[in-house]
């Protein structure tokens, strides 16, 4: 009987028998018996032909290239060999041919139905299974971290693969919308009590400035104030967080100067602020800037280049090791709506300009 074959594997029996191998190593190839190679390759059935619709995807192996994969090996040839043939990859063959038999048992109808299998979606997931998911379950409301129970799983069924699972399938069962096959509130068992999970890769200095030089780097002449010229910045934010205004603050004078921000606080408006500011004042009192690492000064390189005026960042959380600014602006904010007179209140333009 032919009538189960498809159109595609009697066009693969035809193809096989036109280049000479029996009907035995066709059927083999195939996946039916020789009589019904003969009877496919002598006469054609009046029966209508069922089609297989599915092709693979571009840069996918075809039945076609199965079929010369099949044959290359028939012949001897190399993997080398036949991946130039058909302007694949080594890797690609040898990968295909491993998983479907090795060099003794490839069969290209199978290895074909194969691929067909490996490629439906949606696949069902494995923590659907009732055996794996209470284990994983129960694992997880023992603080074990998912890495653990997947590492745990290969080794007391190291026989069996339905029971084991990786623990990037478990991270998303967990955290990933859609994939319900463990309960959400198992997130809270995970050692780190996230119910939101981070991206695996992350950029460089995440959370940090590049390029920042360390106020351990700043130069010693900068700790006595004996030479003036280095200035400590930081912002002030107005209510409701929607104004803001920069101060800088001379070490040895004490002498305030105020950054109209009227555009926002992105690092953009602080660093042109800062520059116009800076470039003002006599050399000799451009020297070095110290601020705390905010991300207003993400374009301190750029300010820098600039200016000439090299800026040097605060610890993490040590806001005292630019005392001068943190004292002085203190003052101004809780004396200067009481006293007018005080003595560090700046001139009420933009960028104020001491005496040379």
């Amino acid at each position: 009987m032919t009538a189960h074959l498809t159109m595609e594997q009697r066009q693969l029996a035809r193809r096989l028998h036109a280049k000479g191998l029996s009907l035995r190593e066709i059927g083999r190839q195939v996946g039916c018996s020789h009589e019904v190679v003969r009877t496919v390759v002598r006469r054609e059935s009046k029966r209508p032909v069922r089609s297989q619709p599915w092709q693979p995807g571009p840069g996918r192996l075809t039945l076609a290239d199965r079929e010369e994969i099949s044959l290359g090996m028939r012949a001897g040839a190399s993997f080398t060999a036949i991946a130039a043939s058909l302007g694949k990859a080594v890797s690609t063959i040898s990968r295909e041919v491993a998983r479907n038999g090795g060099r003794t048992g490839y069969r290209a109808w199978r290895a074909h139905q194969q691929a067909h299998q490996l490629a439906r979606r949606p696949k069902p997931p494995k923590l659907s299974r009732p055996r794996l998911a209470a284990q994983v379950t129960t694992w997880l409301k023992e603080w074990w971290s998912p890495q653990e129970i997947a590492g745990r799983l290969r080794i007391e069924f190291a026989e069996d693969p339905m029971m084991q699972v990786s623990h990037e399938t478990i991270y998303q069962a967990l955290f990933v919308q859609g994939r319900g096959e463990l309960r959400r509130e198992l997130a809270r068992c995970l050692r780190t009590g996230r119910v939101k999970r981070r991206a695996r890769r992350r950029a460089e200095n995440t959370g940090q400035l590049r390029d920042m030089v360390m106020i351990s780097e700043r130069p010693a002449e900068v700790e006595d104030r004996a030479v003036p010229g280095h200035w400590e910045g930081d912002l002030l934010i107005g209510g409701d967080c929607r104004s803001a205004v920069g101060t800088l603050v001379e070490r040895t004078s004490r002498y305030v100067m105020l950054l109209h921000l009227p555009q926002g606080r992105s690092a953009v408006h602080v660093e042109r602020a800062m520059r116009q500011a800076i470039t003002d004042l006599p050399e000799r009192l451009r020297r070095s800037i110290t601020w705390d690492q905010g991300k207003e000064m993400a374009h301190h390189a750029q300010f820098t280049v600039s200016t000439g005026v090299q800026v040097y960042f605060c610890d993490p959380h040590k806001p005292w090791q630019r005392g001068s600014n943190e004292n002085t602006v203190d003052c101004c904010a809780s004396t200067c709506p009481r006293e007018p007179t005080c003595p560090h209140t700046p001139p009420k333009t933009s960028a104020a300009t001491p005496a040379a």
